[in-house]
């Protein structure tokens, strides 16, 4: 594949536009591959476009409709007829095909020998299963194709766009829209829209691993440097994309004809990696179908050895693998992923897998920024200080910030006002003068649209002020140097440049000798100054109001005259004159706190990660919940073992801690914020969790993100301030920026899961009453209970209807008070699930029909003792076969009640999974808990149960042709008496593992599935215990082992050691110090034996 892609940018680099006869004589002059190497006034004479204004609206339309849109052509796309082929042969269907075809052939072979008996059975059969194949493919296909198409609406969504000069107007523009000959602007965090040479460069750097597989960003200049257009720096290509700086270029290529569509057209670009969910779908059919076969070949040989002929065995065979299959598992899971899909976009979440909202579910520990997630990212300005003095924002009666009423003409305000005007990025849209300040759109973050409002309110016209300081440099604001910096010329008021810089405060005061004094004077930094900034800092910081620092340095005319290259900025950061400070207030959203608590109450923990200052943070942190009221921080207060701590810890000491620091951490401290943290921190941050066993779903927005975001299990994107990479690379994008809107699709993901292990009961417990007539058939030998065409019309009216059904199915009311899943132990069908419905709900089932069988035939003279051993002869058709009674009954009337019987177990099945789907709706709570909304399609599922088993059972025409008679009305009393016992006993279950929660009994009588409470996952976190105090005394380390923790780990050998390692890392106090390991008593002994002999073995443990 390498040398396919080397070749295919060779190919590009020497000869482009095979299809170039089709297009103009001008378009085709634009396809060659000196685009990089020509003066840019000859590019622009080729392209027919000006730096200064761009192409003109009728250009970029015509060029548009004669090159199709600047989108890779898909490859190998599946045709529609080939996707519903894929779900005729998919899943459970190919065994059913299988069992189909097996039908036929038993109906040949009897058709050929000339049997009368059971021809047209199979017959039927056969038809019957290839009908249900057809239907259940067909529908799942009809959901799949309704999902995707919400799937292509999510994306329409949140399109990518890209800045274009057109007719010398910038204007935002769909990406696909993008024509050759266009002036696009790129900065950092942008995807690189189309193949571009770069005109205008200011510190850009790309990353172009996607395409050449160079891991370091690649520095980009306006001047050619090689013949080769992937080597040349003037260059940057589609789909690769910025990470710092910003440069202005010309399109030269789109579409199919850029370099990485070169790549596509050999490549194809297709994925194949699975999500868990498919996995785990896959893991259960396999499961499912394996038993199938093998139960069926057991049943096949034991028929064999009881005397019975290869041809019956043979149609045994197909009843039991038939009976085996839960075909309404497949569609149910198209019917949960649409369902969801709809809900997820009126919850504004975009999914770009759908399967990925399951992961969501088992989410344990959020990350979240602070900025435009946590808080409404609609900032104001509320204070200024210059002048060594304190000042207030004051909101005049139209809503727009201002300080005229109280702000004397000073040195320090037009200072600090001029930095904020020229060292900013955002810009009013057009055509707003008649609108207030405070409601104008602004292009450019929340925090520079505050100080550039605040700017306007003040002076009237920044966009004349701004002209008046011509910008030549500029440095964008990026994570790890936390400043923005730019350089202008002074045109109106003196000669020469002047540089300004605003960030974090702490970063700023680093580079300033100088201030403004209360004097108007500029005067040397001194200590009195330090603590009164320091003082302003801190109390602004822990009001909640984001900080910035402002300065600015007037550059020698001589040593930098007009029109020089500012190439080493560096040199320039010292004896800046600090300015002011300007704190801006973000409120946090109304819905967080809400959202915050929820995540408590289901046990997930929620982390601060932000670039703020420490003090910001925590206020922000308390007022949306996640630092607790009352609760105080590490810094404030001594820990105490035992007692939950709030810890902030900021950037400069997580870049000196170690992995097992991090680690701990995270482990012992229940409440948690992360700031002025750099972006590969928050790379660590996310591997820390995942390193305790923690899923870890992470928001990001910025190009430095990506990475995260990338590792996280779900990465979140900010789908209004996020950057396009990070939206790239994300799982899931946010429209609306809102932290609340995460914990709605973690509560989507949990719902889809238990809604599928709900149609997975449902369906499994039905599999026992349909399996255990062959088995009884077969070893007591009895006339068969049921046939084969009964258990498949089951399937039909009693299994795949009401399974959708329970897609359908709102949350339980505790679903958000659960504790996260574990994806290790908690399987979608685990064994406790497979015992609850085989081993419970089954075998209640089961008996109402042998009851009701038992019934029909003692009241037509067949004792059950009679029935022991009868079923040879019964199937004799030349023998006579005497009841209890001595009656003489003949094969056909004895074929007339065995068809009868067929009915009345049949009957049986349909009345208890009536009680099977109600008692399915909830999987913990009672069953009255759930009735506050009714799920209409539940009611209409049984409805269609009903119906098909009265029309079976009194339709003589259909009964006939399906070996069905009809049967008395008080033979249906006999199964309801078993329904109500099942509804009884599974209210009783439900309520026993709810009282005995975390107890040997609820592990006995369902999965477990934990009440959080309001503990956090932190505090069930392993800590020092009973022995702690003591063993610290001692000098001796003491960990304990615990079940979840374990569970955490996972069950493979090589994780669980290394984790085991880590573990021991944090908590030893010495390498040589003996340890004592506490032991949860809810471990399997075994279990504890290996691990202590593997520790010893491995030498983890000096003693």
């Amino acid at each position: 594949m390498h040398m396919q892609i080397q070749q295919a940018l060779e190919d590009t680099c020497t000869s482009i536009g095979h299809d170039s006869r089709a297009r103009s004589d001008t378009q085709t002059s634009v396809i060659v591959e000196d685009e990089h190497l020509v003066d840019l006034d000859v590019l622009y004479a080729r392209l027919n476009t000006t730096p200064d204004n761009g192409l003109t609206g009728t250009q970029a339309r015509n060029l548009y409709e004669m090159n199709g849109p600047n989108a890779i052509t898909p490859l190998h796309q599946r045709s529609e007829i080939g996707k519903f082929l894929r779900h005729l042969v998919g899943g459970f269907s190919l065994l059913l095909l299988a069992a189909s075809a097996l039908s036929f052939v038993a109906f040949g072979i009897q058709y050929a020998k000339d049997t009368k008996d059971n021809v047209v059975d199979n017959l039927f059969l056969g038809i019957i299963l290839l009908a249900l194949v057809l239907v259940t493919g067909g529908f799942t296909y009809y959901q799949e194709a309704k999902s995707e198409k919400i799937v292509k609406s999510f994306i329409k969504l949140a399109p990518k766009r890209a800045r274009v000069l057109r007719e010398g107007e910038l204007y935002e523009v769909p990406v696909e829209e993008l024509v050759v000959g266009d002036i696009v602007d790129v900065t950092s965090g942008d995807i690189v829209p189309a193949d571009i040479r770069i005109i205008r460069n200011n510190g850009l750097k790309v990353d172009n691993s996607s395409l050449t597989g160079e891991s370091e960003p690649q520095a980009r200049s306006e001047k050619s440097a090689d013949l080769n257009p992937l080597e040349s720096k003037n260059m940057a290509f589609f789909s690769t994309y910025a990470v710092e700086g910003n440069c202005r270029g010309v399109v030269v290529r789109t579409g199919d004809r850029t370099k990485m569509g070169a790549i596509a057209r050999v490549t194809g670009m297709t994925s194949g990696e699975k999500s868990p969910l498919a996995i785990e779908i896959n893991h259960f059919i396999t499961f499912i179908t394996l038993f199938a076969v093998i139960f069926g070949v057991m049943f096949f040989i034991m028929a064999v050895v009881k005397g019975h002929d290869a041809l019956s065995a043979f149609i045994y065979l197909i009843g039991i693998i038939t009976a085996n299959v839960p075909e309404g598992l497949l569609p149910t899971l198209t019917v949960c992923l649409t369902l969801t899909a709809q809900r997820m976009k009126s919850k504004n979440c975009l999914l770009h897998k759908l399967e990925a909202v399951e992961t969501l579910g088992s989410t344990s520990v959020i990350c979240t920024d602070k900025t435009g997630t946590l808080t409404e990212n609609k900032m104001s300005v509320a204070h200024l200080w210059y002048n060594m003095r304190m000042h207030d924002a004051i909101r005049a009666d139209n809503g727009d910030i201002s300080m005229a009423a109280q702000r004397p003409a000073s040195k320090g305000w037009e200072a600090l006002t001029r930095v904020m005007c020229l060292c900013s990025r955002a810009v009013f849209e057009e055509n707003q003068d008649h609108i207030a300040v405070r409601d104008r759109k602004c292009n450019g973050d929340a925090s520079e649209s505050a100080l550039l409002k605040y700017f306007e309110s003040e002076w009237g016209n920044a966009k004349e002020f701004r002209n008046w300081y011509p910008k030549v440099h500029e440095v964008p604001f990026n994570s790890n140097n936390k400043y923005q910096l730019s350089i202008h010329e002074q045109a109106i008021h003196r000669s020469g440049h002047i540089l300004v810089i605003k960030g974090a405060p702490e970063k700023i005061i680093d580079q300033c000798s100088t201030f403004i004094n209360v004097n108007e004077e500029e005067v040397q930094i001194d200590d009195g100054f330090i603590a009164s900034f320091t003082e302003t800092h801190t109390r602004l910081a822990n009001q909640g109001e984001r900080v910035f620092g402002f300065a600015h340095k007037f550059l020698d005319p001589d040593e930098f005259p007009e029109g020089c290259e500012f190439d080493r900025i560096d040199r320039l950061l010292n004896n800046l004159c600090f300015v002011g400070v300007v704190s801006l207030m973000d409120p946090p959203r109304a819905a967080v706190p809400a959202a915050v608590a929820s995540c408590r109450r289901a046990g997930i923990k929620v982390i601060m990660v932000t670039g703020d200052h420490p003090n910001t943070a925590k206020a922000i942190g308390r007022a949306v919940g996640i630092i607790s009221p009352g609760v105080r921080t590490t810094d404030e207060v001594a820990p105490v073992d035992g007692e939950p701590q709030a810890i902030v810890v900021h950037g400069t000491d997580l870049a000196r801690m170690k992995d097992y620091d991090i680690d701990a951490i995270l482990q012992n401290h229940s409440e948690i914020i992360f700031a002025r943290t750099l972006p590969e921190q928050k790379l660590r941050i996310v591997e820390g969790c995942q390193r305790v066993g923690w899923v870890v779903a992470v928001t990001g927005d910025g190009v430095n993100d990506a990475p995260a975001l990338r590792k996280a299990n779900i990465g979140i994107a900010m789908g209004i301030t996020g950057t396009e990479v990070a939206k790239q690379v994300a799982d899931m994008i946010l429209l609306d920026d809102n932290f609340a809107s995460i914990v709605s699709a973690i509560e989507e993901g949990r719902l889809l899961f238990d809604n599928l292990k709900k149609t997975i009961s449902y369906a499994l417990t039905a599999n026992i009453p349909e399996l255990t007539p062959f088995l009884f058939f077969i070893l007591a030998g009895i006339p068969l209970p049921i046939g084969s065409i009964a258990i498949v019309l089951i399937c039909i009216g009693s299994d795949i209807v009401p399974a959708i059904s329970l897609a359908y199915e709102t949350a339980e009311s505790r679903l958000m008070e659960r504790k996260p899943r574990n994806s290790v132990t908690d399987r979608l069908a685990s064994h406790a699930l497979i015992f609850q419905a085989y081993g419970q709900s089954g075998m209640i089932e089961s008996a109402a029909g042998f009851l009701t069988y038992f019934v029909v035939m003692g009241e037509s003279g067949f004792m059950p003792s009679t029935l022991l051993g009868l079923s040879v002869a019964w199937n004799d058709p030349t023998a006579n076969v005497q009841d209890s009674f001595g009656q003489d009954w003949t094969y056909e009337n004895r074929k007339n009640l065995e068809y009868t019987c067929y009915t009345a177990f049949f009957v049986s099945i349909v009345v208890s999974q009536w009680v099977n789907l109600i008692i399915c709706k909830t999987r913990r709570n009672s069953f009255f808990e759930q009735t506050r909304q009714i799920n209409y399609y539940t009611v209409f599922a049984l409805m269609i149960a009903t119906g098909l088993a009265v029309l079976l059972a009194y339709c003589s025409e259909i009964g006939t042709y399906l070996a069905f008679r009809e049967i008395r009305l008080e033979w249906w009393f006999v199964p309801i008496s078993f329904a109500i016992f099942l509804f009884v006993y599974d209210e009783l279950r439900k309520h026993l593992v709810r009282m005995f929660t975390n107890s040997f009994l609820e592990r006995m009588l369902t999965e477990p599935c934990h009440q959080a409470g309001a503990a956090t996952l932190a505090a069930e976190a392993p800590k020092l215990h009973s022995n702690g105090p003591k063993c610290q005394e001692l000098g001796w380390s003491c960990i304990p082992l615990a079940l979840e923790t374990y569970d955490n780990w996972g069950k493979e050998a090589h994780d669980t050691f290394s984790r085991l390692e880590s573990y021991l890392a944090i908590h030893q106090t010495s390498p040589k110090s003996p340890v004592v390991i506490e032991i949860d008593g809810r471990l399997n002994r075994a279990l504890v034996r290996s691990i202590v002999r593997a520790i010893l073995a491995r030498e983890l443990l000096p003693s």
